[in-house]
């Protein structure tokens, strides 16, 4: 039986990597695993991961899914060197798996065409944000056929996206996904942008990660992170909280530092921000860098929310640094 199986991996651009795709069909029985998968070279020198006189990279499959678009696979890769060592630019190889570790991801992003977000007139702006934020309605939402397309490819692919909505901006759009475990958060919210980014071919629209797609007094573009470990979930305690506080604060630049680029334009400490320059914590307070959920603060057990990420950010890179403060709490 023949298996298309799509091979996904991240470039070497920077200071975000972009998503790369390639087909390969598998001959196999009915049935396919990630173990039958074989590693596979591809041309490091055309995505700046190797130079033109040596210009082998490899792909090592990692997490293999249904393909909803037809009847095949998508996997998604880490990028090796020729030696099998991890390439310089695969950030998912620093982190050690969790499954104790849950991550929510809220991935905002803006639909454009013509360089202006899905909605605006052609000169000139609508009416001032208010109006648009899970908003029903011509004129208040653009672009709803695309994201709930979305969502149905990323449920029958088997992602467990949990949510959409539209967003403060007029053509802004967020969805959720929830991974119980670090690399599985991560590798589905990979997974939920290539789906994304590969049905804007059938729609015309571009995808915009940046932080800020609008400047002026309009909302930017998060990826808020949710996270949890298991003491978090199951023992908590105020004392708990209070050490992952310090230390969050303490490592406040570090944290900026893997959050994404441009994202001094979003954290002003407008527009449900906190300054890019400054720390805080506060219990249901979306102007804060870590929120507590009302629901977390009540008996100090849960998750928290960290607001700073931007939309752009690679989530690997996120929770690497979000691990390694918690490992001193």
């Amino acid at each position: 039986m023949l298996h298309l199986v799509e091979y996904v991996w991240l470039d070497g651009y920077e200071p975000e990597p972009n998503l790369r795709s390639k087909t390969r069909i598998i001959e196999k029985g009915d049935d396919l695993t990630l173990d039958d998968l074989p590693m596979w070279s591809f041309d490091g020198s055309s995505t700046l991961q190797a130079d033109g006189n040596f210009s082998d990279c490899l792909l090592k499959p990692v997490k293999l899914i249904t393909d909803p678009y037809r009847p095949g696979w998508v996997t998604l890769c880490e990028v090796m060197n020729p030696d099998g060592t991890p390439h310089k630019s695969n950030t998912r190889s620093k982190l050690e798996n969790n499954d104790g570790n849950w991550y929510g991801f809220e991935q905002e992003y803006t639909l454009t065409l013509g360089g202006r977000p899905l909605g605006f007139p052609k000169d000139g702006y609508p009416a001032p944000q208010g109006k648009y934020y899970c908003s029903v309605g011509a004129g208040l939402v653009a672009g709803r056929e695309l994201v709930e397309e979305h969502l149905d490819l990323c449920l029958n692919a088997g992602l467990t996206l949990t949510g959409i909505n539209a967003e403060v901006l007029l053509g802004q759009w967020e969805f959720q996904v929830l991974g119980k475990g670090n690399l599985d958060a991560c590798d589905q919210l990979w997974l939920a942008r290539y789906f994304l980014l590969r049905l804007s071919e059938q729609y015309g629209y571009s995808i915009e990660f940046h932080p800020k797609p609008l400047l002026g007094d309009w909302n930017g573009s998060g990826l808020h992170t949710n996270f949890s470990t298991e003491e978090m979930r199951e023992k908590g305690g105020k004392e708990l909280f209070d050490k992952i506080f310090a230390a969050f604060g303490k490592n406040h630049f570090d944290h900026i530092a893997n959050y994404g680029s441009s994202n001094e334009q979003r954290l002003t400490g407008l527009h449900e921000t906190q300054s890019i320059d400054k720390f805080s914590y506060g219990v249901s307070d979306r102007g804060a860098s870590i929120r507590v959920p009302l629901q977390t603060e009540k008996n100090w057990t849960g998750y928290l929310e960290d607001r700073r990420p931007a939309s752009n950010a690679d989530p690997y890179k996120i929770v690497y640094i979000i691990e390694k403060t918690l490992s001193e709490c």
